[in-house]
């Protein structure tokens, strides 16, 4: 998970900009660093690995307490830290990568995977199978750190998108939710008018996200596509985006949803300035990994999680887990065996898990997540309990994003914003999106 106080347009911003450095430093598999080890082996001597992370202090904070319990126990490997803010990281490991001085254990986004992978800066982590256990994770979790066939990078933590339900305003003004095991989008339209005429205008009853592309995978995914094909190719039609923003026009005109001036007011401000935590929106969209980060921020309100809705000829297996992050080493190490030793230690240790809570995401392994859940207060077990709920509804895991889109969620928010206002309608900013992000995906193959 990123942080959750970081201002999501800065987050979003920056993308475009690391996509640009990426492609001038060139990352050619010529040039992101030494030749690889041939048959790695763990060394009898003294051996220093750099490990790489994005993060506020409370994950600096338990990143230290792990990388002192894995030098504990391995006394001839020092874990050299490196750390930076979100907005800050990808720049540097560009910079970094292609002068050949890429750290040797990172954590990756999924955005960016495919871009380092097929430019050969990512080790292939089947060659130090021997030190690296993946045995009790998903195998369709592991399935999203492959670029191709090859695994090259191991989830942290999966995550499913969800609707964040304030049930304290639904009681507060009498509105009945219907059944959100089995609620149709009709019903949850209706709901969400039904809160806003309530309160006569006073809360919305949901926050749409039509810029966001974990979102739309999901959309798309129970229209029978997805954004992109095995092929890395965008396969994403233009008439199933389309239909994703006449929705949210429809929950515009119907007072379920705000105007399209407030929503481009409010995507992407920080959490705690948001309308769901300041009990001014009933519903919202999120990844399932940040209602912790609600119930925090606002204890008193009565946040629940739910499915999203879906109609009688909505596809089974629309939802996928989604990696909140993933640990992947460099292609150029020098240590291979010790790197593949330390994604180990942070993937399967259960000491691990507790040090690290919920704040990088659920763990991937079973004994892992049963051992954190001991430790955890209500909000965390109800995440891991809707989490359960939904291991058993999710489909295979859809193709990672392609190098050449790694900027889709800025370039997806400014069509979104041109049918918000008007400048265009959605089926012409559907089709200005698919073109603009096909484009660069081939410019990049």
């Amino acid at each position: 998970m990123r942080d959750k106080t970081m201002n999501l347009r800065a987050r979003r911003g920056v993308r475009t900009a690391i996509a640009a450095a990426l492609a001038g430093l060139v990352l050619a598999s010529c040039g992101v660093g030494g030749e690889p080890v041939e048959n790695p082996k763990l060394s009898k001597g003294k051996v220093t690995i750099t490990f790489n992370w994005w993060g506020a202090d409370p994950r600096h904070q338990a990143s230290f307490k792990a990388i002192k319990l894995f030098e504990k126990e391995h006394p001839n490997i020092n874990v050299k830290p490196v750390y930076a803010d979100w907005v800050g990281y990808w720049d540097r490991l560009a910079t970094s990568t292609a002068s050949g001085e890429m750290p040797d254990v990172n954590q990756f986004d999924q955005l960016y995977l495919s871009s380092y992978a097929e430019r050969g800066a990512l080790l292939d982590l089947s060659t130090v199978q021997k030190y690296l256990d993946t045995s009790e994770l998903d195998p369709k979790a592991l399935e999203a750190g492959r670029v191709g066939k090859t695994p090259y990078a191991v989830p942290v933590g999966n995550t499913t998108n969800s609707i964040l339900i304030n049930r304290s305003l639904f009681k507060k003004y009498g509105v009945q939710l219907p059944d959100t095991a089995r609620w149709t989008w009709a019903e949850f339209k209706k709901a969400a008018a039904e809160l806003n005429k309530a309160s006569k205008g006073k809360v919305y009853g949901v926050g749409p996200t039509g810029s966001d592309s974990f979102s739309l995978n999901v959309w798309a995914r129970q229209h029978g596509n997805q954004l992109f094909n095995s092929k890395g190719e965008v396969s994403l039609k233009p008439s199933v985006l389309a239909s994703y923003w006449k929705a949210i026009l429809g929950w515009i005109k119907s007072g379920a949803a705000p105007s399209g001036s407030h929503i481009i007011e409010m995507d992407g401000v920080a959490l705690d300035q948001g309308d769901m935590i300041n009990n001014r929106t009933g519903m919202g969209f999120i990844p399932s990994g940040q209602f912790t980060s609600f119930k925090e921020g606002a204890p008193k309100i009565d946040f629940d999680m739910a499915d999203w809705p879906s109609d009688p000829d909505t596809p089974k297996g629309s939802q996928y887990l989604k990696p909140t992050m993933y640990w992947a080493a460099s292609s150029s190490t020098q240590h291979p065996a010790e790197a593949a030793l330390f994604i180990d230690f942070l993937t399967n240790d259960q000491r691990v898990a507790k040090i690290f809570g919920l704040e990088r995401g659920i763990p991937g392994n079973p004994a892992a997540a049963k051992a954190l859940r001991a430790t955890l207060d209500k909000p965390g077990k109800d995440l891991m309990a809707f989490s359960d709920e939904m291991s058993h509804k999710v489909g295979d895991t859809p193709p990672i994003t392609p190098k050449g889109a790694s900027d889709i969620d800025a370039v997806l928010k400014r069509q979104y914003q041109r049918v918000l206002t008007g400048e265009a309608d959605p089926d012409e900013a559907a089709k200005t999106f698919v073109g603009e992000l096909k484009d660069s995906v081939d410019a990049a193959s």
